[in-house]
């Protein structure tokens, strides 16, 4: 598979993941765009990964995490958009201000804790290709995630 290929057949996934990750579509373009740039000049050694959408996934994820040095989140305004991806309950309405209080309350998480649970919970991986990926043990990433649940659960109470 050359990178043309690869680059059609995962974009799309790839570009869900980053907006879970950073709750802005055109942030999410941009992160995206920013580790296909490194992928296509580092794509020998993706290439000969042993799997290269784990590898391209990781790159993604520590883009995320490093990216401008975080400065970047802090900028970023909360808005949900229509995502043609999700089911839409009856009530948009509903629908809506439901989605903007779990971005919210997303947005409160540091950026492992949230990459922990996007990877986890949308992206159905198991603990050990999480660890990988977020370069942590497996320990630290049931806790981490544990931690997150805990603090949503928490904000949950207070509503």
């Amino acid at each position: 598979m050359d990178y043309a290929e690869f680059a059609d057949s995962r974009l799309p996934a790839l570009s869900r993941y980053a907006v879970m990750l950073t709750q802005d579509p055109h942030l999410a373009q941009d992160l995206v765009q920013e580790t296909m740039v490194r992928v296509q000049l580092n794509w020998r050694r993706v290439a000969r990964a042993d799997s290269p959408d784990r590898y391209v996934r990781r790159m993604l994820t520590n883009q995320y995490l490093d990216w401008r040095r975080g400065s970047w989140l802090r900028r970023v305004l909360l808005r949900a958009e229509p995502d043609e991806a999700l089911a839409v309950p009856g009530d948009h309405a509903e629908a809506a201000a439901e989605r903007d209080q779990i971005w919210a309350w997303l947005s409160r998480l540091p950026k492992r804790q949230r990459a922990a649970l996007v990877l986890r919970f949308y992206e159905d991986l198991p603990d050990a290709e999480i660890a990988e990926i977020l370069g942590r043990a497996v320990g630290t990433v049931r806790a981490s995630i544990s931690r997150a649940l805990a603090t949503l659960r928490a904000q949950l109470v207070e509503v």
